[in-house]
């Protein structure tokens, strides 16, 4: 199969991935400055950094309930089989 443009798709195309690689550049240079922010402050509060990511991203979903409901099922089948901790 083959796929032909004409002259306004490509351009369209050329602008579209130029301005992909931008963006995706861009995300890239935030989440690395993110993850030095999140491993300063872990460091400051005495926290593991893996927990404030995990913080963020439940935040950002606005999915509290979920993990709460998944923390109580995952403590209701270790307390069965008699490992709590």
């Amino acid at each position: 199969m083959s796929i032909t443009f004409n002259q306004d798709d490509i351009t369209k195309l050329k602008t579209l991935i130029q301005e992909g690689i931008q963006v995706s550049q861009e995300v890239e240079t935030l989440n690395e400055g993110l993850k030095d922010t999140v491993k300063y402050v872990a460091e400051e509060m005495g926290l593991k950094p893996a927990i404030i990511n995990k913080a963020i991203k439940v935040a950002y979903k606005g999915k509290l309930h979920e993990v709460r409901d998944d923390f109580d099922q995952l403590e209701t089948i270790l307390e069965s089989i008699g490992r709590p901790d």
